[in-house]
């Protein structure tokens, strides 16, 4: 790809750029072990994840039976476990780097609008040695609103200060988002999402990252 300043990229994080499942898995059964509840599987807890940690707790919660009055507790709980290991089993996505180091060398600059909260995702962004590759993060608490409703990933490409270009996400969260805020959508399909590809409209499906720039490279220019 050519160096020259291109449309803005946006990604979405988790099941898009990494693999967090075993380090939110891990947390979650931590926080069930605080109040004598047996732990969850791995399976289970992936399932939960897409519409930030607030959520996952609540499905956690339903699943073991727990009041909702002790929701703000066991927020608390998985947050702090969360945030003192967001990143032992985390990983990037097979490619991430290598895509994302040609992104930027083509000129696109790029974005993260995540529904995990900001600090964490900062936190994890930046124990991967990926956060050199952002210049904007939104998380799920940075506006009243989070994800599907688009003012999140309007307000990305807004700081971002160029042309929205792409949106790049692996769920319904993530489409649903693309499709309000009419954005094109690229749709990672290893990750987290629970409908079939189908039902989900996106400009376009990968597989692997390698092979995320040759579509970009088919799309439009803005």
């Amino acid at each position: 790809m050519e160096s020259s300043m291109s449309g803005a990229i946006v990604f979405d994080l988790d099941g898009t750029l990494i693999d967090s499942a075993p380090d939110l898995h891990a947390a979650a059964n931590r926080m069930l072990a605080d109040c004598d509840k047996p732990p969850l599987p791995l399976e289970k807890i992936t399932s939960f994840i897409g519409n930030g940690i607030p959520n996952l707790v609540r499905l956690v919660m339903e699943e073991r039976g727990i009041p909702s009055a002790e929701e703000e507790r066991m927020k608390a709980s998985m947050l702090a476990h969360y945030t003192a290991h967001p990143a032992d089993l985390t990983r990037p996505y097979a490619g991430v780097v290598d895509v994302l180091t040609a992104l930027k060398a083509a000129g696109h600059p790029l974005g993260v609008c995540t529904n995990k909260f900001r600090a964490p995702s900062v936190q994890i962004l930046d124990a991967l040695d990926l956060s050199r590759f952002f210049d904007v993060v939104i998380g799920g608490d940075s506006l009243p609103v989070k994800k599907p409703d688009p003012a999140p990933l309007v307000a990305t490409f807004e700081a971002l200060n160029a042309a929205p270009f792409l949106y790049v996400g692996d769920s319904e969260v993530d489409a649903d988002t693309a499709h309000r805020a009419k954005i094109a959508f690229g749709l990672f399909s290893k990750g987290y999402r629970k409908t079939p590809v189908e039902d989900l409209p996106c400009t376009f499906v990968f597989d692997e990252f390698t092979a995320l720039i040759g579509h970009i490279r088919d799309l439009p220019q803005p």
